[in-house]
């Protein structure tokens, strides 16, 4: 045990014995400190107000100065002063003497303390509450970080969340400003005749992506399921019910790696309408994009690390094929051939030649396209971008393009180089969704994990009848770092997944 905690320790054993407890049940403001900073911006300085008022927050900074005492309170709305004079505390407890020093001697910086007093401007301009009485609210046993402004250690903010937020305004404003952002695509959809049902975590065929999904196990039913990776499936089941118009705001599991870009738990909205398609869910996934970073950045222009990103209507569409022939010169469309392993051969040798990597697991012309794509184009997309009709090998949940043999009616979007959304004209045909999963199947059979199955139930309410649709889906983190200029998807998720920290062997253990 620390002698800093030791010494917290004891305090919280003087407090005790004095009748005051150092973890209250309890306590009711009468003000936030925002409220008052706002009430009393008239206020003088050097002049005081009539009237009493209390406010509860945590104790940020303190300095004692012989016979007064400044404390910076904070709660959640913003901070004020505490003017602590001696004189002033000691009239309002004529039976104790002692009052003013314990106050300063027991209550430390990371202190929840509750006060009550008159309201006073300092000749220096500072709005104070003059205190005439204190109740510790819970005495904190662990200090504040040295730099009260910000943690210098980026994985110690991950790591230990509470200590960021108490710490870094910043932070708060950045989750702050993320739940403003659901709440305006909740309150967007809702409005526009959109229904939010919730569709199950735990399921017996992990479908809608390709991802890997994380395994577990049902006891009682001795069953293996997974968490789900996508809720396409079952949301295009509520559309085969009846639904026309529906969404689900939620988290989704992926057994992947971590970077600044991934997190294993995430949340996505999808969204599902009946007689709509790709070109419809475009003209959908602007508005609501605008409608959040108007609501969070008052605008549809945003700074996003240090570059002007520019959110007006109508966003660039383009396809895949004329951005990659664009940036390389390579046509791929002249790589077809009715012999699919002499067109890869050929868009192989064209990509090697331009200074491309031709990965041996890319083992047709189309998923040859993305790789050029993701290698040449993607970084490229600062400024949003929709790219259109994408192979079909990599599209298992689209519908074949009505134009483009080969091709699939989706669209990915760019910002900032960073995929934020996707969505297809559904393929809404049993027979080739069929024909599609079994193919990705005999793909999980070969040894891609991502690869999904087929999921006969789907099927089933497929053959029931699904109207023409169109479906949509948006990474909610990589919006947000998008919308509070943040680098890392580590900063806009509260709890981020991390790799235990080592810790050292329990005393008395055997050292290897």
């Amino acid at each position: 045990m620390s002698d800093l905690r030791e010494t917290r320790l004891e305090k919280a054993r003087s407090l005790e014995a004095l009748g005051r407890p150092p973890y209250a049940l309890g306590y009711s403001p009468s003000h936030t400190t925002e409220a008052l900073q706002q009430a009393h911006a008239d206020l003088a300085n050097g002049e005081e107000r009539d009237g009493v008022v209390s406010v509860a927050g945590r104790v940020m900074t303190r300095r004692v100065m012989g016979k007064l005492a400044f404390f910076t309170l904070a709660d959640e709305s913003g901070t004020i002063q505490l003017y602590i004079e001696k004189s002033a505390l000691q009239a309002a407890h004529p039976d104790n003497p002692e009052v003013f020093s314990q106050l300063t001697s027991l209550v430390d910086a990371g202190d929840w303390i509750g006060v009550t007093g008159s309201l006073r401007r300092t000749d220096r301009g500072e709005l104070s509450v003059k205190v005439a009485d204190w109740t510790m609210l819970s005495k904190a046993l662990q200090p504040l970080p040295d730099k009260w402004h910000g943690l210098a250690d980026v994985e110690k903010r991950y790591r230990q969340r509470y200590l960021d937020l108490v710490v870094s305004p910043h932070t708060r404003e950045t989750f702050r400003r993320r739940a403003r952002i659901v709440s305006t695509l909740r309150r967007w959809l809702d409005d526009r005749g959109f229904l939010e049902i919730e569709t199950p975590v735990l399921q017996t065929e992990a479908g809608g992506a390709d991802a890997r999904p994380f395994e577990t196990h049902h006891n009682a039913l001795d069953l293996p399921l997974t968490l789900r990776i996508a809720t396409e499936l079952h949301l295009k089941r509520l559309v085969v019910g009846g639904f026309e118009r529906v969404y689900e705001l939620g988290r989704i599991f992926r057994n992947e790696g971590v970077s600044t870009r991934h997190n294993p738990e995430f949340t996505s909205v999808e969204i599902y309408q009946a007689y709509a398609d790709y070109h419809g869910m475009m003209d959908l996934t602007e508005q609501l994009i605008v409608a959040a970073a108007r609501e969070v950045c008052g605008g549809t222009v945003i700074n996003y690390q240090g570059t002007a990103v520019d959110l007006t209507p109508p966003w660039r569409r383009a396809t895949m094929h004329d951005l990659v022939h664009e940036a390389t010169g390579l046509d791929f469309q002249a790589f077809a051939d009715p012999d699919p392993a002499r067109s890869r051969a050929l868009a192989a040798v064209a990509m090697a030649a331009a200074g491309l990597e031709v990965p041996a697991a890319a083992d047709g012309l189309g998923r040859l396209l993305v790789e050029a794509f993701e290698q040449a184009v993607e970084a490229s997309l600062i400024q949003p971008t929709f790219v259109l009709d994408y192979p079909v090998e990599n599209s298992p949940l689209a519908r074949a393009h009505r134009s483009k043999p080969g091709l699939v009616e989706r669209f990915e979007l760019f910002i900032v180089g960073r995929e934020t959304a996707n969505a297809f004209s559904e393929l809404i045909d049993p027979i080739d969704q069929r024909r599609r999963l079994e193919v990705q199947q005999e793909r999980r059979r070969a040894g891609d994990p991502e690869a999904q199955t087929v999921d006969e139930d789907f099927l089933h309410a497929l053959e029931v009848g699904m109207p023409p649709t169109g479906g949509l889906g948006i990474g909610i983190d990589r919006l947000v770092m998008l919308l509070t200029d943040s680098p890392s998807i580590r900063d806009v998720i509260a709890f981020p997944l991390l790799r235990p920290e080592s810790r050292p062997p329990a005393a008395g253990a055997a050292q290897a």
